[in-house]
């Protein structure tokens, strides 16, 4: 492949790298971009032909990245930075483009949903997306800009900056708080069955066996949707149940311990205008409701 002799770069040959490299599968790439499998894998031959390297290996999981792959994706995304600027205009100081932001359906729906659309408001050339997933997205191979998580990182050259302390309590209505404390096993609210290996599940399953799960959601945001009902109690962290005035703070004698929040961006990124921009704004909202979490 090395031999062969290269052409100018096609940019759909890169959009196509881009969302491979960054989802794993054609199946998913496809998706993403709207087009099937084979213009997926025809795609990803040209630019390996035109770059004469190999950029991927095919796994029982999936796609991933060989050593060149790597180097290229890092390329590509800043031709893709660069194509979203062109787009909407040469830069003028303030943030353009698109910013990918990954956390916890958790966090994102009972936070950061309600706050980061006013960056969007107050930057017209500036667009958010807001992934929740339950897994740590890869920032190395560009799958979000910023990420916000309840681990501090331990690989790949990032920036971890704290935001705050996640407190935990468990949330209900008044009678459902008062049916709690009178009887010896509260009813409680928890994760559905797929869940139930995340800490906060293993954690009330070990303090509470013989309590009645009786309703089981995905996130703590449905959860708390769900106590609303008076069906049970539900743990969940402070910022949620806290917003919530149909919710009322339940003491069963135990909880879990607080948890720290980091946001998290690519060290090569800090002097791009509009993550350094997006970071610091959502530092500066953790900041200043910092009584909320904690």
């Amino acid at each position: 492949m090395t031999d062969k002799k290269r052409t100018d770069l096609d940019w759909q040959d890169v959009r196509i790298f881009l969302a491979l490299a960054r989802h794993g599968s054609l199946s998913a790439a496809a998706r993403m971009l709207s087009v099937n499998h084979a213009t997926v894998a025809r795609r990803l031959h040209s630019l390996e032909e035109t770059l004469g390297v190999k950029l991927v290996e095919r796994r029982p999981d999936g796609y991933v990245l060989t050593h060149a792959g790597t180097h290229a994706l890092e390329a590509a995304s800043d031709m893709e930075q660069a194509a979203q600027t062109l787009a909407r205009g040469m830069q003028d100081g303030t943030p353009s483009g698109l910013i990918r932001i990954n956390s916890s359906p958790g966090l994102s729906g009972g936070y950061l949903a309600l706050r980061l659309p006013t960056l969007a408001a107050r930057y017209p050339k500036l667009d958010i997306d807001l992934a929740p997933a339950l897994r740590a997205v890869s920032l190395e191979r560009h799958e979000a800009d910023i990420a916000i998580r309840f681990d501090m990182p331990r690989d790949g050259d990032v920036i971890a900056r704290p935001l705050v302390t996640v407190g935990y309590g468990f949330y209900g209505t008044q009678e459902a708080c008062r049916a709690a404390t009178k009887e010896g096993d509260p009813v409680l609210i928890g994760f559905n069955e797929a869940d139930a290996y995340l800490s906060m599940a293993t954690w009330m399953t070990r303090h509470f066996p013989r309590a009645r799960v009786a309703f089981r959601a995905k996130d703590q945001s449905l959860q708390a949707m769900a106590a609303r009902s008076g069906v049970g109690l539900a743990l969940i962290p402070h910022y949620i149940g806290r917003a919530d005035p149909a919710l009322h703070v339940c003491d069963l004698g135990l909880v879990p311990e607080s948890k720290d929040v980091f946001l998290i961006t690519r060290r090569r990124d800090r002097k791009d205008t509009a993550i350094r921009i997006v970071s610091d704004e959502i530092v500066r909202m953790f900041d200043e409701e910092r009584e909320l979490f904690e």
